[in-house]
C-alpha cells in the first residue's frame, strides 16, 4: 500500500473495528459515526486509491467488487427487501474525510432524499 491512512490500520488490525464483512479484496466494518441505523464502509483491502477521481481504468473492476460485497451483506442482513443507500464521496464538498476509497451501506430506517 503507497499510503497510510486509518483504513491501513483497520486492515491490519492495528486499532479495533467491528467487521462485518471481509474477502480477498474487501473489508466491511460499521461506521464509527453511523448516519443511519445501519452504516457500514467498504474499502479495498489491497490498494490505497485516495479519491474517486484517481480511480485509474483498470482498477474499475474494484468499485464493483465494493458494491458487490455491500448488496452481498445487505441480502444477508435481511436488508435487501426494505431497500438500502450506497453512497461514495469524493473530496471534502462532498463529505469525504477519509482518502482511501470506500462505499458507505445506509439502511435500516426510510433514508428519504439526500443534498443541500
Amino acid at each position: 500500500m503507497s499510503q497510510e491512512t486509518i483504513f491501513s490500520k483497520i486492515i491490519r488490525r492495528e486499532i479495533p473495528a467491528t467487521i462485518v464483512y471481509e474477502d480477498d479484496e474487501v473489508l466491511g466494518f460499521k461506521d464509527i459515526a453511523p448516519k443511519a441505523p445501519v452504516h457500514v464502509l467498504f474499502i479495498p483491502k489491497n490498494q490505497i486509491i485516495p479519491t474517486l477521481d484517481d480511480l485509474r481504468a483498470e482498477q474499475a473492476p474494484l468499485i464493483g467488487r465494493l458494491a458487490l460485497a455491500a448488496a452481498a451483506y445487505a441480502r444477508e442482513q435481511g436488508l435487501a427487501e426494505d431497500g438500502y443507500r450506497i453512497v461514495m464521496n469524493c473530496r471534502e464538498h462532498a463529505g469525504q474525510t477519509v482518502f482511501h476509497i470506500h462505499m458507505h451501506l445506509l439502511a435500516g430506517a426510510v433514508l428519504g432524499d439526500f443534498g443541500v
